[in-house]
């Protein structure tokens, strides 16, 4: 299956005054690489998280960030500082006996002094937020993967039209190199009568012999067999519901080795213009092929 390694995908879900927003986005990469940004203290999650996506996605960098908001009562709480209350409230009584000051020191000056009464960071339950988190997770994960398959299809049309474009290349190459030692032969004989003038008599049985040996160091029969058995196996890769990027990537690089020795052998003008216009098409399937999981 031809999925692409390039999407972004976001998704929302809450439960019980517990928010959860998920963001996924997905670039190409040789290998998977994560980057994860998660709200304090939920650090301890990572692992979980790389383990779910993992399951998606088996290449590619991806990048997640995940928000979490709590509004219920237990997400507010608070701490005094006893001491430093005690302190306070010593100087308070020292200073209101020195002035003669009547009455009770109100609480007011307290909760309005620095450091007495502040916020403290609440415990978070973290194996109770996960099942929140994986579900979010899991629907981010679903709408990234819709998003990586869509654009995979168009990928994948992309290919098969290239695809069929050098395999009809191939046929006019085997079709063009079917008669080879003919071509040699009549190759071999008007370069001899254009250099001797037609004074020197050809000696056909000679010439024939010299024209298999041509054809036999021109032969691309094997190139030709493998290259059609590398379209089968390129179309295969793709209709398999395994990820074929890195195996598309290696097919690619055994086309070119096969043009390349078919450029090397053939000296037909017409075939060699036909294998660079081949090879150009190899190239511009590599370059879609990096972006294929």
């Amino acid at each position: 299956m031809i999925k692409s390694m390039t999407a972004y995908a976001k998704a929302e879900i809450a439960e019980n005054a517990i928010g959860v927003m998920a963001e996924i986005r997905t670039l190409n990469s040789r290998q998977l690489d994560f980057q994860i940004r998660v709200p304090h203290g939920y650090g301890p999650m990572e692992e979980k998280i790389k383990e779910t996506i993992n399951r998606k996605i088996s290449r590619g960098r991806i990048e997640v960030r995940v928000f979490v908001t709590d509004t219920s009562e237990e997400s507010v709480s608070y701490e005094v500082n006893l001491p430093k209350a005690r302190a306070y409230h010593r100087a308070l009584r020292e200073l209101s006996e020195t002035l003669g000051l009547q009455g009770d020191i109100p609480l007011q000056l307290f909760t309005g002094a620095q450091g007495i009464v502040s916020a403290a960071e609440a415990d978070v339950d973290l194996d109770s937020r996960w099942g929140l988190i994986e579900r979010c997770l899991g629907e981010c994960l679903d709408q990234l993967d819709l998003m990586r398959t869509t654009e995979g299809d168009y990928l994948k049309k992309d290919f098969e039209e290239r695809l069929a474009f050098i395999e009809s290349a191939v046929e006019r190459i085997a079709s063009e190199c079917a008669d080879l030692v003919p071509q040699y032969q009549k190759k071999l004989a008007d370069r001899i009568r254009n250099l001797t003038d037609g004074i020197v008599e050809l000696d056909q049985a000679r010439i024939a012999q010299e024209a298999a040996v041509l054809a036999d160091r021109s032969d691309i029969s094997e190139e030709i067999v493998r290259a059609r058995s590398h379209v089968l196996q390129f179309r295969s890769i793709m209709d398999s519901a395994e990820p074929g990027g890195r195996k598309l990537n290696f097919l690619l690089q055994e086309f070119n080795r096969e043009f390349n020795t078919m450029g090397s052998k053939v000296g037909n003008a017409a075939i060699a213009h036909l294998i660079v216009d081949v090879k150009s098409e190899l190239e511009r399937l590599r370059e879609q092929v990096q972006n294929v999981e």
